[in-house]
């Protein structure tokens, strides 16, 4: 059984094709400038060079068959014919309050996920062009929607609430909602694979960092608080958004410099964060490097970070009632030594302890790593995410009838014997 993973956004298609018998990644790409002119595919094979084309794409399913095209195509595929696809998971950023797990989609599933692409105006109206772009082009393969959304929707009321007129959660769906629900699930599994522990016996704070960032409190298995809300916006500080701000700024700054409030979501969004602080900067090793050759503001911008990053471990900490683990993963997460050493300084009184040659060392996006030290009564842990995983096992767990949710599904990565490929 071979499954694809499809990821649209506004301007780009990314896409995965997985052999369910081998557990391997056979093919994986995207499709870059969609709609947007210019465009052009990059096609990985593993053992083969990479493929790159020019090819027109003013709309997703153009783009989309561009990608079948490619997948079947006698020099560079890797399917001999496209029946092989046996089915396609489709990434959904939003799935308001009605979706708490994986489901296939039809009609109605469709429907309801339009109904809420004005939480996600960014990124809904993509995942939607994806799915019927998928659905003309394989329209005799079950097609499924994994949503950011769900691993959160476990989250108590009074988590979720925003002290904000409540008839705006009742017209609007007005609360918070929680994103890259997928790479949270992965990693808390195997962060209680780690502690030798049952899920339902852990609790874990999840940090996912990378040019978005979001954290989760994870309590006896399940998100019980998560750092986005409405929007990715809310929460950490991140590449380009701000994160956390008094609500009173925009409308402030509106006034003084006469912005609409398209131009402000705009900054807030697009020209704030690291970016913002730096004035030129959003990778973090180039902040890193900007601090260390003396500019003051990359060195602000990597202290307003850790410190917003040590403030979530400290809240959530509370919210769960004590911690056995906390997790850091995405590309930041994994790569980013200096970020995670500031993050956990002077935690010790939580029961953290770092092992500070160990986090230097571990720079990996494929091993697994404890970087405390053995006396540490709590685990800080390294975990390469693996979110196009979790949609391989949800699809095909779905087309086999054995898919339930995930505290109740038992996932191959939640197994000690699991090797990460």
């Amino acid at each position: 059984m071979d499954s694809l993973a499809l990821n649209c956004g506004s301007s780009s298609v990314k896409y995965q094709l997985y052999d369910w018998e081998k557990k391997e990644v056979i093919a994986k790409g995207m499709v870059e400038r969609v709609t947007i002119g210019g465009s052009f595919i990059i096609h990985e094979v593993p053992g083969r060079e990479t493929y790159r084309e020019e090819y027109e794409c003013p709309d997703h399913r153009i783009a989309i068959h561009l990608i079948i095209k490619i997948l079947a195509d006698k020099k560079y595929g890797v399917v001999s014919e496209i029946t092989q696809i046996s089915a396609v998971g489709h990434r959904v950023v939003h799935g308001g309050e009605k979706f708490t797990c994986s489901v296939p989609i039809d009609e109605a599933v469709l429907d309801a996920i339009k109904k809420v692409q004005h939480l996600a105006p960014l990124h809904n109206p993509p995942n939607i062009s994806g799915i019927e772009a998928a659905q003309s082009v394989l329209p005799d393969v079950p097609h499924i929607a994994i949503f950011d959304t769900a691993f959160h929707q476990t989250m108590p009321e009074s988590a979720y609430t925003y002290p904000l007129p409540y008839d705006w959660y009742e017209k609007y769906g007005v609360r918070r909602y929680g994103f890259h629900g997928t790479s949270h699930l992965y990693v808390s599994k195997r962060a209680a694979v780690m502690l030798n522990k049952d899920p339902k016996e852990c609790n874990i704070i999840t940090m996912h960092i990378g040019n978005g960032v979001s954290h989760a409190a994870i309590k006896n298995g399940i998100s019980v608080d998560t750092s986005m809300g409405l929007t990715p916006l809310e929460g950490a500080v991140m590449g380009t958004r701000c994160g956390d701000i008094d609500p009173a700024i925009p409308a402030f700054i509106m006034e003084q410099e006469g912005l609409t409030a398209q131009e402000i979501d705009s900054v807030l969004n697009k020209k704030s964060g690291i970016l913002g602080i730096t004035g030129q900067y959003t990778d973090r090793r180039d902040v890193i490097e900007g601090a260390e050759e003396g500019d003051q503001r990359c060195q602000l911008a990597l202290d307003v970070e850790a410190y917003r990053l040590k403030k979530y471990i400290g809240s959530y900490a509370a919210a769960t009632g004590g911690i056995d683990a906390v997790v850091f993963t995405a590309g930041v997460g994994e790569m980013g030594w200096l970020i995670r050493e500031k993050a956990v300084e002077g935690l010790e009184f939580m029961g953290i302890i770092l092992d500070k040659e160990k986090n230097r060392n571990t720079m990996t996006r494929k091993a697994e790593t404890v970087i405390t030290t053995p006396d540490s009564p709590v685990k800080v842990f390294v975990i390469p995410t693996d979110e196009e995983l979790v949609f391989t096992e949800d699809v095909v767990a779905i087309l086999e009838g054995t898919y339930t949710d995930h505290m109740n599904f038992t996932y191959s990565f939640s197994s000690k014997e699991f090797q990460r490929k």
